[in-house]
């Protein structure tokens, strides 16, 4: 019987290393997260034809990016517990669906008050489709490969964020702004036929197996991650917002678009290395994702008059950022276990929080301090950060991680 037995463990061994990722599904959901990205941020490149075109201030145009942001804030937790028992291919293909309505509407409209309805209910879509992205990724994949699984379907942000978006602001310029919009519609219509033949669907949560978002809170390690996620965003927020404005300050503003893409290949890059290693190694690369950023605000704080070491630090940056939210949302669907959704709704709604609170705080800065407070921001706000990344050893950021099936 003990030969027996080890055969099969053997057996069984063999069978795990032998499973494979549903990579067309997973790049489906890789592309959602694009377009979810990308419909946010496009609007940053295209601020100048839009203002013009609509009739009002650089500054009242910039607010399409804060409504989409509030959108998602405001609705993710009530939209996740109301759509609950939904299948999950039913919801994701509604709030793709909504995309697809948002983004024609924003294309057509010559009226600023609808379009920025249009862009609350993209923030709307955003916040049902981001609630739900991780654990269906997580689903899709055997235990030993839910970390990669979340890795690639989270590549689409570094992809939207250092392509995605100088492309769009390339077509905004070469055709019209309107065109960028259209164009985000018709890749979306594309995407609701991918997940129609590709994506598996998986029953939602029965009434009984739902958590309250309070007693979600009060599960252990939940609380520390979400912490955290608040903290991180905010500080990468805050001088990501205004990268521009420092570089600028640095007389290297006409290397903006250069510097991003700098910044997005090592985010790629940083993706890929958390893929691999987060399966057994989540903690140490949550850690050293915090270290570098920091590192890279230290060079940006006292040694941003060389170039090269801009660039160096802006690569520290990238490698640290770039899996941040596949570290995080991978922690806080462990720890929530049975609750992870309602825990990434959580997570979603602290994140989009956070960016709409880094402009913000990133405004205020600048105003009173210059851009040169924002790397000094960034190193002050990880410090706690890592405190308590470090603090949370047992739950939330374990120093041995037990994955559970999301």
């Amino acid at each position: 019987m003990a030969i027996h037995s080890t055969e099969l463990s053997v057996d069984s061994r063999a069978d795990i290393k032998n499973q494979k990722l549903p990579l067309a599904a997973l790049l489906a959901l890789a592309t959602a997260v694009f377009i979810t990205s990308l419909t946010e941020t496009l609007p940053a490149g295209l601020l100048p034809a839009l203002s013009a075109d609509l009739k009002v201030s650089v500054s009242a145009m910039g607010q399409t990016v804060t409504i989409y942001a509030i959108g998602t804030a405001l609705t993710a937790i009530p939209l996740a517990a109301a759509t609950a028992g939904w299948r999950r291919k039913r919801l994701l293909l509604t709030a793709m669906a909504g995309f697809a309505l948002a983004n024609t509407v924003t294309a057509v409209s010559t009226n600023y008050p609808l379009t920025m309805a249009a862009r609350f209910v993209a923030g709307v879509a955003a916040g049902l489709a981001w609630a739900m992205l991780a654990g269906y990724a997580r689903r899709m994949a055997p235990v030993h490969l839910q970390g990669k699984a979340i890795a690639i379907a989270m590549a689409g942000i570094p992809v939207a964020l250092s392509l995605g978006v100088p492309a769009g602001t390339y077509l905004g310029e070469t055709f019209n702004w309107r065109t960028a919009f259209l164009i985000i519609t018709a890749l979306t219509i594309v995407l609701l036929a991918w997940i129609a033949t590709t994506v598996p669907d998986y029953p939602g949560q029965r009434p009984e197996s739902r958590t309250r978002m309070l007693q979600t809170l009060s599960i252990p390690g939940v609380a520390p991650v979400l912490l955290v996620t608040l903290v991180f965003v905010l500080a990468h927020t805050i001088l990501y917002t205004y990268i521009a404005t420092f570089l600028d300050g640095l007389g290297m503003g006409n290397s903006t678009d250069l510097v991003l893409l700098v910044f997005g290949v090592t985010c790629l890059l940083s993706i890929w290395i958390v893929g691999v290693h987060i399966h057994r190694r989540l903690r140490a690369l949550t850690i050293a994702s915090t270290l570098l950023v920091a590192v890279a605000a230290t060079i940006l704080a006292l040694m941003a008059d060389s170039p090269a070491l801009v660039y160096a630090a802006v690569s520290l940056w990238g490698l640290g950022w770039g899996g941040a939210p596949t570290l995080l949302q991978t922690a806080v669907g462990d720890a929530g276990g049975e609750s992870a959704d309602t825990a990434q709704a959580m997570l979603v709604t602290l994140w989009n929080a956070a960016m709409a609170g880094g402009g913000a705080a990133g405004g205020l800065l600048l105003g009173i301090l210059g851009p040169t407070s924002f790397p000094w921001s960034v190193l002050m706000l990880l410090m706690p950060v890592l405190v308590v990344v470090i603090a949370a050893r047992v739950h939330g950021f374990p120093t041995r991680r037990v994955s559970t099936a999301g």
